[in-house]
């Protein structure tokens, strides 16, 4: 079923909502980030992986340092419209320092 974007509940969340990023391919999640209505309004045009910095308080793209972006292939929402899914081809790792994943650190 596809849902508008305004029917997304960004308020649960102080304005933001989470963001799983999961390769399209493999379906491996790649990171957890979180966006606002902006970045999710940016990330729809230009098919990169937009979000909102909960520390440096702003806007980012992924890879606009590295070079290490995803192209938006689709974008799902939860059945609570409170949480999405970007699922992305991505030109290299995902992580910051330098992994495929951020989930790369195992507890149990």
């Amino acid at each position: 079923m596809k849902v508008d974007v305004s029917s997304l509940d960004f308020e649960k969340g102080n304005g933001l909502i989470p963001v799983i990023v999961q390769d399209e391919d493999t379906r491996e999640i790649l990171t957890l980030a979180y966006c606002n209505r902006e970045a999710l309004k940016r990330t729809i045009q230009t098919k990169r992986s937009w979000f909102w910095s909960r520390s440096r308080q702003k806007f980012w793209m992924k890879g606009e340092e590295s070079g290490n972006t995803q192209e938006i292939t689709e974008i799902l929402s939860d059945c609570d419209s409170d949480a999405i899914i970007y699922l992305v081809r991505p030109a290299g790792p995902a992580c910051h320092m330098g992994h495929r994943t951020c989930f790369h650190n195992k507890i149990m």
